[in-house]
C-alpha cells in the first residue's frame, strides 16, 4: 500500500503527502501544530501555502526521525521521501522522452491541481475544528467531531 500510495502521488510530485496525511495529520489533526487543519476564519488561499509547506516540512521531519531510529542517514534509499521523489522524477522524465518536453508545462499544471485537490479535502474536512486539551495537558482523542466528514456511501 505504501508503494502504491507513492506510485499514485508520483504524477503530482506530491509523494511526501502519504507520510506527513498518515503519520503526521491523523496524529495532529484538529491542532494548532497539524498545518493541514484549517483554522476558523482562514480563507483557502492562506491555508493552503501554509498546508503545502508545513507538509513537506513535516514528512521530512518524521522520515528524518524515523531514519535515525533505525541508525540510518537521512540520505539513505530507505528514505521515502526521496523514494517519492525519485518515482516523479522519473514518471516525468519517461512522459517527457515519449511526448517531448512541451509536456512540462501541462505536468506542472496537472500536478499543482492534483495536489491543490488533496489540500481542498484538508481544508474542508476539518474547517476550524479544535481538540482541547485534557488536564494532563495532551490533546483529547480524535473523534468524529473533528472531522466534516461523511461516511456514506454516495460521498
Amino acid at each position: 500500500e505504501r508503494w502504491l500510495s507513492k506510485i499514485t502521488l508520483a504524477q503530482t510530485f506530491y509523494g511526501h503527502f502519504f507520510i506527513e496525511h498518515n503519520r503526521g495529520h491523523h496524529v495532529r489533526v484538529a491542532t494548532p501544530e497539524d498545518p493541514a487543519s484549517s483554522r476558523f476564519g482562514e480563507t483557502f488561499w492562506s491555508f493552503l501555502p501554509r498546508s503545502v509547506y508545513g507538509s513537506l516540512k513535516s514528512a521530512w521531519e518524521l522520515e528524518a526521525n524515523r531514519l535515525k531510529k533505525i541508525d540510518k542517514p537521512v540520505f539513505h534509499r530507505s528514505n521515502d521521501v526521496l523514494n517519492a521523489w525519485v518515482m516523479s522524477i522519473v514518471l516525468w522524465g519517461v512522459l517527457a522522452a515519449v511526448f517531448g518536453w512541451q509536456i512540462l508545462p501541462f505536468m506542472v499544471l496537472q500536478a499543482v491541481y492534483g495536489f491543490s485537490l488533496l489540500e481542498t479535502v484538508n481544508y474542508l474536512e476539518h474547517y476550524g475544528l479544535v481538540r482541547q486539551k485534557n488536564a494532563r495537558g495532551r490533546y483529547e482523542r480524535c473523534t468524529p467531531s473533528h472531522s466534516w466528514n461523511s461516511d456514506h456511501i454516495c460521498t
